[in-house]
């Protein structure tokens, strides 16, 4: 690196960038310490929260949304399964298809991790105006959308 070229952490972009990455990684430790008393790991939260929006979506569709691959879900859904959070069936149309859907159990367990989510969300956005709230999805979304077209 040539010695008169800016630093990275000079360039207040990077700074900011780095806060928002810590940010999101103090928020999925602590949501993990969280959801222990349930049971319960982020990723597992994720995919219950996805089945409870989408009801019936497909393993592949559940994979793209959660932008892992299918090894992933595939090593997630047998855990929650045999716990009786979800339920895998065929496709009426395409054998080759699983729908997923959550059951009774799964609805009440995510609605319990729903409320201790909520909570971190709260205490880490309480310091913000619902504007600056606003203003900061409206930009996370803008950065989410130029890094998929990169």
């Amino acid at each position: 690196m040539n010695i008169k070229q800016e630093l990275p952490w000079d360039n207040p972009r990077f700074r900011n960038w780095v806060a928002v990455a810590r940010a999101c990684h103090v928020l999925e430790r602590t949501l993990a310490v969280k959801l222990v008393p349930l049971d319960l790991k982020p990723a597992q939260l994720d995919v219950l929260m996805n089945l409870y929006r989408h009801p019936g979506m497909s393993q592949h569709d559940l994979a793209r949304r959660l932008l892992v691959g299918r090894s992933n879900i595939t090593m997630l859904l047998p855990q929650l399964e045999a716990r009786g959070l979800l339920r895998r069936e065929g496709d009426d149309k395409d054998k080759r298809v699983l729908r997923l859907t959550l059951t009774a159990a799964g609805e009440a367990l995510l609605m319990q991790a729903l409320k201790v989510h909520m909570a971190l969300i709260e205490k880490a956005m309480s310091q913000s105006t619902p504007e600056q709230c606003d203003m900061i999805g409206e930009q996370m979304r803008k950065v989410a959308e130029v890094l998929k077209e990169a």
